[in-house]
């Protein structure tokens, strides 16, 4: 487990040292989930390649995506869940191909007491994520769903560092909250604008 090339911990090899001691390493394959919701929280994901997407399911099946979880960053919903013994609100699936490191909940909080770094990691995920469930809301309640769809293939080609996406129709209905037949619509007017190119299962951003 290589922590060494993630900037939030190269500030204390000691840190990274009881991290790698604590921890336990996991690969998955892209769509694999790591984390449901309802499930018991007994370890924190901490992703240390690739990345993974945090979703939230409705009663009538739906779900909306609430942020990514880039290599060097957690999940705060599973830390709060975590040191509160709650189980998860949320669903968490590789975006990608990932390596997690899962840290067992009782040494989170052991950590907090021996690494100022460490609270100050917690804090600044927490106030990244809450800044980026608030895009969430401002997308859901003022913007209209075609401005959501570009705003969340832009995001989609950052994340996996490509503007070709392996993505259906479906799964993108599913990850902004709409119909099927919607996206599908929209991305075609897309494709005739110029904005993307539609291949089978797959979306190319020109």
């Amino acid at each position: 487990m290589d922590l060494e090339n993630i900037s939030e911990f190269k500030s204390s090899p000691e840190m990274r040292a009881s991290l790698s001691a604590y921890g336990t390493a996991k690969h998955y394959k892209q769509d694999d989930i790591i984390l449901n919701e309802s499930s018991h929280i007994k370890a924190i994901p901490i992703v240390v390649k690739g990345s993974l997407r945090v979703m939230r399911t409705e009663e009538d099946g739906r779900e909306i995506l609430l942020y990514y979880i880039k290599a060097g960053e957690s999940c705060i919903m599973s830390f709060l869940g975590g040191i509160h013994q709650e189980t998860s609100k949320v669903k968490a699936v590789a975006e990608e191909d990932v390596e997690v490191l899962f840290l067992p909940v009782d040494k989170v909080t052991a950590l907090l007491k021996e690494f100022p770094e460490w609270l100050d990691y917690i804090f600044r995920l927490y106030h990244k994520r809450f800044e980026e469930l608030l895009e969430v809301v401002n997308a859901v309640a003022f913007k209209k769903i075609d401005e959501r769809l570009l705003d969340f293939l832009h995001k989609k080609a950052e994340i996996t560092n490509s503007k070709t996406l392996f993505i259906t129709h479906e799964q993108l209905a599913n990850e902004l909250g709409t119909a099927r037949v919607v996206v599908s619509r929209l991305l075609k007017q897309l494709e005739i604008n110029g904005t993307l190119k539609l291949g089978r299962n797959k979306i190319i951003i020109l």
